[in-house]
């Protein structure tokens, strides 16, 4: 049977302005990074339709998610025309070029040839003639920053990308980037960030910079890759992606992160949420950010993420017992590029 969304898709989803711009993103966004690679084709379209009865509007991607490296565009492109396609211009797609992509010097970092090639490979995988949001994905530090939001730029005037985006930026070259683009013509929309209870390096300089320059903020990995769930209140189970060593090292769930999780773990119970939907609605706290990007392995993971909206509120009281556990845990695997 054909695909037809949910009349009432719109109803409990919150909708938020990125910054001072026109585009509305919903309180919480589905992030491709993992699970909707090779093989994952049913899985990936019960999640992204599911997502979408809900009001989950905004599917975000890059150039190399997956794995391997493209295929979660190619899987969003078979789903979009299987079961979205109806209904694409109530979404808004976003994808990125930055990380290393194919071999050779133009497959990584921010010059021009890469950052339009890269491009126009992912609208090619996933079928579509221009994205909503085309990102930037690291600061590039041996490009002078003119080129790489000169790119940007030149997606957005060939009619390729609706807006411009930027990720995991300081907070200087965030300023910069927005200066430059805003000469061009093609204004800096959005910055995506990391953002945790356990990784708050966007609050002294960032938020502020981007309140400045007008540009909303989603943030990712809310849930400190895994850390922020009930998975590892007890340990690290056998078959966990701590246990494989990869992006969420061991070393990371030492006692001392496991004694912060537990004392914040205690906190969401209170509030009658789990700990994941506690962090989640934290970082939808700050009306500078605009939406949370959340993954999902499952439907039901999906179902038990989009929860948090159900109690986003925090009490004073609530927000100083959480900063007693909410510092910093070594998990910004992102640090080098908006450090720059």
């Amino acid at each position: 049977m054909a695909y037809a969304a949910s009349d009432e898709r719109y109803e409990t989803m919150q909708y938020r302005r990125c910054g001072r711009w026109g585009l509305k993103l919903p309180a919480i966004s589905l992030g491709l990074w993992q699970n909707f690679g090779a093989d994952r084709l049913e899985p990936a379209r019960a999640m992204l339709r599911r997502a979408f009865d809900r009001g989950v509007t905004h599917f975000d991607l890059a150039n190399n998610y997956g794995p391997p490296y493209g295929s979660a565009e190619e899987t969003f492109g078979r789903v979009l025309e299987q079961d979205l396609r109806p209904y694409r211009d109530e979404l808004v797609i976003s994808t990125k070029a930055g990380y290393d992509m194919w071999p050779g010097p133009y497959g990584e970092w921010g010059s021009r040839k890469y950052v339009l090639a890269s491009l126009d490979q992912s609208l090619r995988r996933m079928g579509l003639e221009y994205v909503d949001i085309f990102y930037s994905h690291r600061f590039d530090p041996d490009t002078p920053l003119e080129e790489t939001m000169g790119a940007l730029h030149t997606a957005v005037q060939d009619g390729k990308a609706l807006y411009a985006g930027i990720s995991s930026y300081s907070a200087e070259k965030t300023r910069e980037a927005s200066e430059i683009l805003g000469a061009l013509g093609t204004p800096l929309l959005i910055h995506q960030p990391s953002y945790s209870l356990l990784n708050r390096w966007i609050e002294p300089d960032l938020l502020d910079a981007l309140a400045d320059v007008g540009a909303g903020c989603i943030t990712f990995s809310p849930l400190a890759q895994g850390m922020l769930t009930d998975k590892y209140l007890n340990g690290i189970p056998e078959g966990s992606r701590a246990s494989r060593d990869g992006s969420l090292s061991p070393g990371l769930l030492n006692d001392e992160a496991l004694g912060k999780i537990r004392g914040l773990d205690a906190i969401a119970s209170r509030r009658g949420q789990s700990l994941a939907q506690m962090a989640l609605a934290w970082t939808l706290r700050d009306p500078r950010v605009t939406s949370t990007l959340i993954g999902a392995s499952s439907v039901e993971q999906l179902d038990d993420s989009l929860g948090a909206l159900d109690n986003l509120g925090f009490s004073d009281d609530e927000l100083a017992e959480i900063d007693r556990y909410a510092t910093d845990s070594g998990i910004n695997l992102w640090q080098r590029s908006s450090a720059d």
